[in-house]
Formats: structure tokens, sequence, C-alpha cells
């Protein structure tokens, strides 16, 4: 049997990120965000979602860039603990151990135990409600290349154990059940 719900945010699971902001080392920060996503492939877009009262907010709007830094096991307790403390009170990176690494193109520093960190130009802010969103170009992408395939040269986010976020809490990917294309793909004849 099927029941109604109350209209709310349940398309779960998501990636548990941390995105950094700032344009000196005075003004860094790392926020940890559920709510970001893709948005088109060509050209690369992505967004974050950020409630206005939150310390990073500001930051984001003056310099207009922020870094995608996505998470693992590893990153758990900070992931969390940067989701909970505000900038305005404490140095996430220095109270956490993570290191900020320079990023390639825009100002923001990228998190160096981040197995992936994509750097992001923001082109348009939507007011919704709760939250703003921040729809942004992705300008350059930075991978640990522990996690790039040495046959294939594609990055293997999958083996770098990633975070996700499902209705309040984190947890570890699943099996690999199938991938892209599968259900119609054609058998080899043997």
């Amino acid at each position: 049997m099927k029941v109604n719900w109350k209209p709310g945010t349940m398309i779960y699971p998501l990636p548990a990120v941390m995105v950094t902001c700032g344009s000196c080392e005075e003004e860094y920060n790392i926020i940890t965000i559920a709510w970001t996503g893709t948005i088109c492939t060509n050209p690369p877009m992505c967004y974050i979602s950020v409630r206005p009262e939150r310390y990073s907010a500001d930051i984001i709007k003056k310099n207009m860039e922020f870094v995608i830094n996505l998470t693992d096991s590893s990153t758990a307790h900070a992931t969390d603990w940067c989701g909970v403390r505000s900038g305005r009170n404490y140095d996430k990176f220095k109270e956490m151990h993570l290191t900020p690494g320079k990023a390639s193109v825009v100002a923001a520093p990228i998190i160096e135990e981040s197995p992936l960190s994509i750097e992001c130009r923001v082109k348009e802010i939507i007011s919704l409600g709760s939250h703003e969103m921040y729809i942004a170009d992705v300008v350059n992408v930075i991978a640990d290349d522990r996690y790039i395939n040495k046959e294939t040269g594609k990055f293997e986010l999958s083996e770098s154990d990633p975070l996700i976020y499902l209705h309040g809490g984190y947890y570890h990917l699943g099996d690999k059940i199938g991938k892209f294309g599968w259900s119609v793909e054609k058998k080899k004849k043997g």
C-alpha cells in the first residue's frame, strides 16, 4: 500500500561534499553541502544550494567562485564537523587538520585530502526560499591520481570509497549491480 507523504526533499542518496571558498588564506572556509549536483554536461555546469545566513554565502557571493571537494570515509568526521560548525567561530582547515591546496583556475582553495576537487565559477544565483542556488560553470577538475585507472585513463571514483548522505546519515556505496547501458547491451555471440 502507498500513502501520501508531506512534500519534502526526499531525493536521496546525495554526495556529501565539502565546498571551499575564499580568495585568501584569512578568508578560506569550508561548508558541508548535500544539495549539489550536475545540471549540464556541455558546457559542464553544476550547482550548490546554500542558506543565505550561512557564513560561506557572503564569501561565495563576494568572490563568485568555489570548489566542490568530494569526500570519502577518511574525511567523514571532518565532513560532518564542517557542516555543524560555523566559519565565523572556527578555522575549519586548522581544526580538522585539512590541507588547503592551490586550485589551478579559481582563487578558492582545494582540500588536498579530497579524492576530487571541482573548481567552479558562479554564473547565476537564484533565491529559492530557504536556500539560494549557485549555478556555476566547472572551470577545472583536480583528481587524486591514486584513483586514475592506469589502463583506461578514467577516474575511478568508486575506488575512493565516496561518502554519501541519505536522509540524515552518512553511508558508503553498496555493491555495483550494473553499468550505464547494460540493460540494452547486446549479448556477444560465443
